[in-house]
C-alpha cells in the first residue's frame, strides 16, 4: 500500500474487527517505511526514540516518538506475530508460556498500535482530533479483542449503578462508560481503563474507582492500560527534536497513597521511573504482566452479580 491507502485504511474502523486484520495492517506499514519515507530523525535527549518524517503525501508530518527497542521491522514483525498469536493460544489453554516470549507480547501490541498512530499522524493538522480518536478506539478494541481471544468475557460499556437508599429500596441509576468490562460466570471481576497515555486522564481513573465502590459497596478490582507516555518536543535547535514525558508523577502517587491505590497499572512504553522509584514500581508494570498472571489473579478475585448492574455494551469514551 502507498501512504494514502494506508491512511484511508486506518480512518476506517470498521476494518479492524479481528487481530488478523491488526497485524496485516501493521506488516503492510512496516514494509511502507522502508522505502516510503523522507527520512528517520533520532530524539536528541533519548536516543534509542525516532521520529518518521513522510514525503509530500504526508503533507511532510513528522510521527509520534517511536521506540526502536520495541518498534519491529518488517522481516522481524512477521516471526514475532506468529509467536504472538501462538502465546494468545497456550494462554487461553491457562498454560503459562515461556518468559522469552514476554518481550514479543509487549513488542507486538506496541508495533501494531504505534503503527496505527504513526499512520494517523500522515493526517493533515487540521484532522488531528480526528486522529487521536480513531487511535484511541482501536487501541482500546484491541486490547479487548486480546482478552477475548482467551476466552474471557470482554466487552466495553456503559454499566447502569443502583442507588439505594437505607432501607435497600433503589432511588435511582447513576451511569459508568468504561473501556474494559470483564466477567466471569455472570460476574462482573475486572473494569478497565485503555488509553494511550495517562495524560489528562489520569486523575480520573482513580476518582472512577473510588466512586464506583463507594456507591456499588464494593471493592471491583480497576486497572488501566496506557501504550506509552511520552509526546514530541522540538529542541531550541532549529529543525531538531527530543521527547516529553506526559506521565504525572506527583498526581499518581498522591492518588495513591490518599485515595485508593489501582489494582493494576500497565504499559507497552514504560518510562525509566516507573522501573526506578520505589513506589511507582509497586504499581507499575509492563503489560505482559498483566496477560500473563494479573488478570488471572483478578479474575479469582469475588465479583459483582450481573444481576445487580446493567451493562449496556458500546464503545468506549471518546480517546
Amino acid at each position: 500500500m502507498n501512504l494514502k491507502n494506508l491512511v484511508n485504511y486506518a480512518i476506517d474502523k470498521e476494518r479492524f474487527q479481528t487481530i488478523k486484520d491488526y497485524i496485516n495492517f501493521c506488516i503492510e506499514y512496516l514494509q511502507f517505511i522502508e522505502t516510503g519515507l523522507q527520512a528517520k530523525i533520532v530524539s536528541q535527549n533519548e536516543t534509542y526514540y525516532q521520529f518518521y518524517q513522510y514525503k509530500e503525501d504526508g503533507y511532510y508530518n513528522i510521527t509520534r516518538p517511536i521506540n526502536t527497542l520495541l518498534m519491529s521491522e518488517a522481516d522481524v514483525f512477521e516471526n514475532i506475530s506468529v509467536q504472538f498469536l501462538e502465546t494468545l493460544e497456550q494462554l487461553k489453554d491457562r498454560k503459562l508460556p515461556n518468559n522469552q516470549l514476554r518481550q514479543v507480547l509487549v513488542s507486538t501490541i506496541y508495533t501494531i498500535q504505534q503503527s496505527i498512530g504513526a499512520v494517523l499522524d500522515a493526517l493533515p493538522s487540521g484532522k488531528s482530533n480526528q486522529a487521536r480518536k480513531i487511535n484511541g478506539d482501536l487501541f482500546e478494541r484491541l486490547i479487548r479483542l486480546i482478552i477475548s481471544a482467551l476466552n474471557i468475557d470482554c466487552v466495553a460499556g456503559t454499566v447502569q449503578v443502583p442507588i439505594k437508599d437505607d432501607s435497600g429500596d433503589i432511588l435511582f441509576h447513576t451511569s459508568y462508560q468504561h473501556d474494559l468490562l470483564i466477567s466471569k460466570e455472570d460476574e462482573l471481576k475486572i473494569i478497565g481503563s485503555v488509553k494511550t497515555s495517562s495524560k489528562d486522564r489520569i486523575d480520573k481513573i482513580f476518582v472512577d474507582k473510588f466512586l464506583y465502590n463507594k456507591l456499588t459497596s464494593t471493592e471491583i478490582p480497576h486497572i488501566a492500560i496506557f501504550l506509552n507516555d511520552v509526546q514530541r518536543k522540538k529542541t531550541r535547535q532549529e529543525n531538531r527534536y527530543g521527547i516529553n514525558t506526559t506521565f504525572l508523577s506527583g498526581h499518581f502517587k498522591a492518588y495513591t497513597i490518599r485515595l485508593n491505590p489501582l489494582d493494576g497499572v500497565y504499559y507497552c512504553d514504560i518510562r525509566p521511573n516507573m522501573l526506578t522509584d520505589s513506589l511507582l514500581s509497586q504499581h507499575i508494570q509492563t503489560i505482559d504482566h498483566f496477560f500473563y498472571n494479573d488478570i488471572w489473579r483478578l479474575l479469582s478475585k469475588h465479583g459483582q452479580s450481573l444481576e445487580e448492574v446493567e451493562i449496556e455494551e458500546g464503545e468506549g469514551e471518546d480517546e
